[in-house]
């Protein structure tokens, strides 16, 4: 009992005293960061890849376009994360001269990882809407596009929302491996105040208890958006 006492004893002395919880603080500002980011950008591009792929391939555009989106999500879909943070900060920044800090690559590495994931989300979703909305749109004289995006797209969302929330929580937790391209997210932050207090039991405890919070935050929050939804749904 006294060794844990001591261990604790340890922790709160880096996270207090020596400015631990700055360390902390600015890690979990980057892990919400580099997810909602991420999650942003992978709906946005995810959307234009399922777009894509629904549309009829009558046409040569289509086609090439369907080949492009198909090798793009194949990549992503068959690479580590690690592998593309590496490649992107190590190899292609430096190839194009181009100057991002180890924030923003993950940022952009999370929604180009998560645009592959969510693109096929979002098809499913696509393809889960009656026909016939599509049909009704373009009997009205609207173009495809405009179809697509005002009558198909929110209610492809509404059907995939439980799993954007899954992808959401992926993305949390996938943040831990962002200290590769020199990010500070919570992995991090623990990691520095067990290297100071040579003490890794409970600052890694403490950070495993701040995902489970997040993570239960976030399932809380897409349970509550569903009961709203479905609410507005009863209405009309």
């Amino acid at each position: 009992m006294g060794d844990i006492s001591t261990k604790i004893q340890k922790f709160i002395e880096i996270f207090i005293d020596n400015n631990g919880y700055v360390k902390v603080v600015e890690g979990l500002k980057n892990t919400v960061i580099i997810a909602i980011a991420g999650l942003i950008i992978g709906i946005i591009i995810g959307t234009l890849i399922a777009t894509v792929r629904v549309i009829p391939k009558y046409k040569r555009l289509p086609r090439v376009l369907d080949a492009i989106c198909s090798v793009y999500v194949g990549f992503f879909r068959g690479t580590p994360m690690v592998v593309q943070l590496l490649l992107f900060y190590y190899v292609l920044l430096p190839i194009v001269g181009g100057h991002m800090t180890g924030v923003q690559v993950a940022m952009l590495v999370f929604g180009l990882n998560s645009g592959a994931y969510i693109s096929e989300i979002m098809r499913g979703g696509i393809l889960s809407v009656d026909p016939g909305q599509m049909e009704g749109g373009r009997a009205m004289g609207l173009s495809f596009s405009t179809t697509m995006l005002k009558i198909v797209i929110p209610q492809a969302v509404k059907n995939i929302l439980p799993t954007l929330g899954n992808e959401f929580i992926s993305l949390i937790k996938e943040t831990s491996v962002v200290s590769f391209v020199g990010a500070t997210d919570l992995y991090v932050a623990f990691n520095y105040i067990g290297s100071n207090s040579y003490e890794f039991m409970v600052p890694y405890l403490v950070m495993a208890l701040i995902y489970i919070v997040m993570v239960l935050l976030i399932s809380l929050g897409i349970k509550l958006m569903e009961r709203s939804l479905r609410k507005s749904d009863r209405r009309h």
